[in-house]
């Protein structure tokens, strides 16, 4: 976390521009150079690298990540505001990718090289290989401008997660389909199922309870990675349908090349990662039993 904060610093320090006469366009203020020249003293910028790099960081532990140039508001309460909004595409889109991808992981595996499966492939193939901005642009077409049935963009209500949320769900349950399958097709071929069916194991049994169980190890680390990228906000979704979320907030920073409300969402960022990625370590302790054995032995 702490190398990914000082890799950001300074890309930005080294970065063309200079933040005061950023700041100072920002308020409508002409930046002539000797105001220029105030400001960066009062902002610290005539300091050595190593010294600014600190001084942000010591701010940072404290909950200070600076003041936005753009809307001249705490960065902090810049993306506070944002979350809520993250939050609840995050968990709709996780929640409905869940609920199409087990069933059709499952029956892909189950009917291996049959009709359903095949089906079930070629449709998961189709929504990997579309791009996720011009499914969200065929979504808003038929159905708000077309059809007008749903809001176009923004968050006026329930509707208007709808559109956000299937583009995602879309991609997410195309890929982890697959995914599940081959994961379910390889624990099959283990020796243990074998064993059950040779005792009188329901298949029933071997699948929920063994089967399904082991091959969710490898489909949790990827919905780590998943939830992480969805809690960071999804620039693209976040921005076509423009909704209110950490993922648009970050691209209006970059385009009004607002510092430090860059370096907040990187920050934000590499938290969720590092957090996401501790608790999927954690939960492999409670899905696989061998990890389990290995640390009593």
């Amino acid at each position: 976390m702490f190398g990914i904060t000082f890799l950001t610093f300074a890309l930005i320090y080294f970065s063309p521009g200079d933040p005061a006469a950023m700041l100072l366009s920002a308020t409508g203020v002409a930046p002539s150079p000797e105001l220029i020249q105030q400001v960066r003293e009062e902002m610290g910028l005539n300091k050595p690298f190593l010294i600014q790099y600190l001084h942000w960081l010591s701010g940072v532990l404290k909950g200070d990540f600076g003041t936005s140039y753009k809307y001249s508001k705490p960065v902090l309460d810049l993306i506070m505001v944002s979350l809520p909004a993250t939050f609840k595409l995050a968990g709709v889109s996780l929640f409905g990718m869940m609920v199409i991808s087990l069933p059709l992981g499952i029956m892909s595996a189950l009917y291996k090289n049959k009709a359903l499966d095949y089906m079930i492939r070629f449709i998961s193939f189709l929504g990997i290989s579309m791009p996720g901005f011009w499914i969200g642009l065929l979504l808003m077409y038929i159905f708000s401008i077309k059809l007008k049935i749903l809001p176009v963009m923004g968050d006026s209500g329930w509707k208007s997660i709808i559109l956000p949320a299937v583009t995602l769900i879309i991609a997410m349950a195309s890929k982890y389909t697959r995914q599940l399958r081959a994961a379910i097709l390889e624990e099959i071929s283990q020796d243990y199922v074998i064993g059950a069916r040779a005792r009188g194991v329901k298949e029933k049994v071997i699948l929920l309870r063994h089967v399904l169980q082991s091959s969710l190890l490898s489909i949790i680390t990827l919905l780590g990675i998943s939830l992480g990228s969805l809690l960071g906000g999804v620039v693209i979704v976040e921005t076509i349908f423009s909704w209110p979320g950490v993922g648009k907030l970050a691209i209006e920073a970059i385009f009004s090349r607002d510092y430090p409300l860059i370096q907040g969402y990187v920050v934000w960022m590499t938290v969720i990662y590092v957090l996401i990625n501790m608790m999927v370590d954690i939960s492999y302790c409670f899905l696989d039993s061998r990890i389990r054995l290995e640390k009593r032995i």
